[in-house]
């Protein structure tokens, strides 16, 4: 049996049958648009190896980057949110929760975790941008607070990783609490003399820039990130002005004295334990 039939234009299979690769095997760069397989881009820490573009990753993702040997404790997922208002808009908050529930690899928009980073204590609470967009809620608020008890418990240093679009409106002014809330527990970290590392990552924006990401003892960030209050299209409809090229961008904000520096992810954990042996002494 022949599979193949020669024709005069060249040769051709005489099956209809399309293979295509499984969902997940290729990776496209949003930036540059080059393809490779994820599983070198993975191994890369999700960073583009022809444009170095900083794909944006989870809060575990970050656990593993940063603590020793990536062994680290999850704390306060006891925690959960709730539809305290009986929220509605296009479907209920409680539908919402319950979707980002079934659709995500987390409890909530923040998840804690303490290890050791070069052998020093670390408590990070890290913020994941695929639960409800990273949104700042009453459980985000409470965690953080949380992890920083945990920290000056432990005496060690502590690092918010931001990653969010902002206050969580469903939740109204139990959202818009939360601000003032970390603020003030930053305020009890430092009269206990531990430090506070800001890391901004892409995006960070609304009330979560407003407050404690911009409030670190070292604000620093990931090349490319997108850092504000309002974003640039709504800024721009409201100025009814051309921004700055790069405007907002974390390159942007360090040369204009909002941060301390800009770090590759293959270089964060060699220099935040430097930072963090600094504070130690």
């Amino acid at each position: 049996m022949s599979w193949f039939t020669r024709l005069k234009k060249g040769i051709v299979t005489t099956t209809n049958e399309k293979k295509e690769a499984p969902d997940g095997v290729w990776y496209a760069c949003k930036k540059c648009k080059e393809t490779y397989p994820t599983k070198e881009h993975q191994e890369n820490l999700w960073v583009c190896k022809h444009c170095a573009h900083h794909c944006r990753i989870g809060a575990h993702d970050y656990f593993d980057i940063f603590f020793d040997d990536k062994k680290f404790d999850v704390l306060f997922e006891n925690i959960r949110s709730q539809d305290l208002l009986k929220f509605k808009d296009l479907k209920s908050y409680a539908d919402r929760l319950k979707a980002a529930d079934e659709k995500t690899k987390v409890s909530d928009a923040v998840a804690v975790g303490f290890g050791k980073l070069n052998g020093l204590p670390l408590t990070i609470a890290a913020m994941d941008f695929t639960y409800i967009g990273g949104s700042m809620g009453s459980v985000v608020g409470e965690r953080i607070a949380k992890g920083i008890d945990h920290a000056i418990k432990k005496k060690s240093a502590f690092m918010i990783i931001s990653k969010s679009g902002g206050a969580r409106m469903m939740e109204s002014a139990f959202s818009l609490m939360q601000m003032a809330k970390v603020s003030v527990k930053l305020t009890q970290l430092a009269k206990a003399k531990q430090p506070y590392l800001s890391f901004l990552t892409d995006p960070t924006t609304g009330g979560v820039t407003a407050s404690y990401a911009m409030l670190g003892d070292i604000n620093f960030a990931e090349p490319g990130a997108l850092i504000g209050f309002a974003g640039p299209r709504v800024i721009k409809e409201t100025i009814k002005q051309d921004l700055p090229e790069g405007f907002q961008r974390s390159e942007f904000l360090l040369e204009h004295g909002f941060l301390d520096f800009i770090v590759s992810r293959h270089d964060l954990k060699q220099k935040i334990g430097v930072m963090i042996g600094l504070f130690k002494g």
